[in-house]
């Protein structure tokens, strides 16, 4: 298993063109209750890698605006890049007109066995929780209260820019980092084609990471993705140039609606 925080940033680079396959357009749920807490301080430090893989958040995009998942939300890595509107209700500590933030998913807020799942146990299954860095918490509720109760919604990630794809790996195996994910935010599946060869399936790693233990270096690289939510497919034609290399970024020109 590679490690999460290995997902790299070098260079973005837009080739290609892409089709879509099938409508699923994904809509806002409903609103439902959690709780949220933060981690880390105002700098936000402590969120940069994280689970997800997507390494320096500002240099991928995300920010600070984000938020660690409960491991029933979380899902074994297939939550990552979800996003959510959340807001303070029913505290003291909730700011005047419970704004609404929202934050992407970016990485696993763990169990904690040893404690009570109503008392410090917050992440424990079956909850729903949301442990946002400290800038978006403190967006919505003041920091001192620690942990407050929410109402939240999963809602469409809106994105500029095609699909990012960080690679990694060796001759004999690519692992590709899955960002900048727009509708739905979720990858379910992806399979990798070396210039005008045939689609070759890619596992999920852990986290938005998925690879294929094949050799596919010397061709450009396109890439098909599967929404994890909606099963909506895209298919990003020639993302990378012949000599694409390991440790760079490449850009898609498409994305999900």
């Amino acid at each position: 298993m590679a490690s999460p925080s290995t997902a790299l940033l070098a260079l973005v680079i837009a080739l290609g063109c892409a089709s879509t396959t099938a409508n699923a357009r994904f809509t806002a749920l409903q609103w439902t209750p959690a709780h949220a807490t933060f981690y880390g301080d105002e700098t936000a430090a402590e969120t940069m890698g994280g689970a997800c893989g997507y390494g320096n958040l500002y240099a991928t995009g995300y920010g600070t605006d984000t938020a660690a998942l409960s491991t029933t939300l979380f899902k074994d890595g297939y939550g990552c890049g979800t996003c959510y509107q959340i807001r303070c209700t029913g505290s003291p500590s909730c700011y005047t007109g419970s704004p609404v933030i929202t934050v992407t998913a970016t990485n696993l807020c763990p169990p904690n066995w040893a404690k009570d799942t109503n008392n410090g146990g917050w992440c424990n299954p079956p909850r729903t929780h949301f442990d946002l860095s400290k800038p978006a918490f403190m967006k919505m509720a003041q920091w001192r209260a620690g942990i407050v109760p929410v109402m939240y919604r999963r809602v469409p990630c809106v994105r500029r820019g095609g699909l990012r794809f960080a690679l990694q790996g060796n001759t004999y195996w690519l692992l590709a980092y899955v960002m900048n994910v727009a509708g739905a935010g979720d990858v379910a599946e992806m399979s990798v084609r070396s210039g005008a060869g045939a689609w070759v399936r890619m596992s999920h790693n852990w986290g938005a990471s998925f690879q294929a233990f094949a050799q596919l270096g010397g061709r450009a690289l396109s890439f098909k993705v599967t929404s994890y939510t909606t099963r909506q497919t895209v298919v990003a034609e020639n993302v990378t140039p012949a000599n694409w290399c390991l440790g760079l970024t490449y850009q898609a020109r498409v994305n999900f609606s």
